[in-house]
């Protein structure tokens, strides 16, 4: 899940998908890149379980799965506490002297 939405075209195909459904030519259209980068990209969403895809004829249809990042973010709610007060600390040992 991570490595799927480190990339930042990746996040931005993520974005777009969460206003709704998108074609794969709807998708690349703002993006810089060709149609199949962009769908490699959304590939590596969908086989990492953030995204789901349909053929209907010719277009292929993407779409976000519900809830498909709850686990992550699970995941980071329980070490954000102690990742901060680790941060807390080092900033109190790197503050200069009254």
């Amino acid at each position: 899940m991570f490595a799927a939405l480190s990339d930042g075209t990746r996040r931005a195909l993520v974005e777009r998908l969460a206003q709704g459904p998108a074609s794969v030519s709807t998708l690349a259209e703002p993006l810089p890149m060709s149609l199949p980068a962009v769908t490699q990209h959304l590939g590596v969403l969908e086989q990492a379980g953030v995204v789901t895809s349909a053929k209907t004829g010719r277009v292929r249809t993407y779409q976000l799965v519900p809830d498909a990042v709850r686990p992550a973010l699970r995941w980071l709610d329980r070490h954000r506490l102690p990742a901060e007060q680790r941060l807390d600390r080092l900033a109190a040992l790197l503050e200069p002297p009254d």
